[in-house]
Formats: C-alpha cells, sequence, structure tokens
C-alpha cells in the first residue's frame, strides 16, 4: 500500500533533552517504534520518514539538535 507524506512535527514533552515522544498513526492510532529512514537536512535539522506498518500511512517529521553545554 503506498503511502502518503505529510510533514509533521514532534515536540518532546520532557525537560531532559533526549526526551522524545514516538509519534501515533494519524489514521489508525497504531504507536510506531522506529523511523524508516533518516536525513540530515541541514547541520542541526534531522528529518525522519515514518510508514505505519497497520495501515501504510506515511509522514515526514524533522527535529532541530541542539548543542548540550555542560558547566
Amino acid at each position: 500500500m503506498p503511502a502518503i507524506a505529510v510533514n509533521q512535527t514532534i515536540s518532546p514533552r520532557h525537560a531532559s533533552p533526549r526526551g522524545v515522544e514516538m509519534p501515533t498513526c494519524t489514521v489508525c492510532a497504531d504507536s510506531m517504534i522506529a523511523a524508516e529512514a533518516s536525513a540530515y537536512v541541514s547541520d542541526n535539522v534531522v528529518s525522519y520518514l515514518w510508514t505505519c506498518e497497520t495501515c501504510g500511512y506515511g509522514f515526514v517529521t524533522k527535529h532541530e539538535m541542539r548543542r548540550i553545554v555542560c558547566n
């Protein structure tokens, strides 16, 4: 089944810089564990391709990486 790509942004709900919420399919509400593919868009932006194994719906998320400064 072909996937339809839609851009979405996932924002972490945790205070931790590594805390991330895994996406759920907006069509069938199934949870997704791992992205199908990833690519660097720029030096600090990574794009992920997600495809639902249950219904085939696909979307792309983009994440901005920030440097962690240790004191």
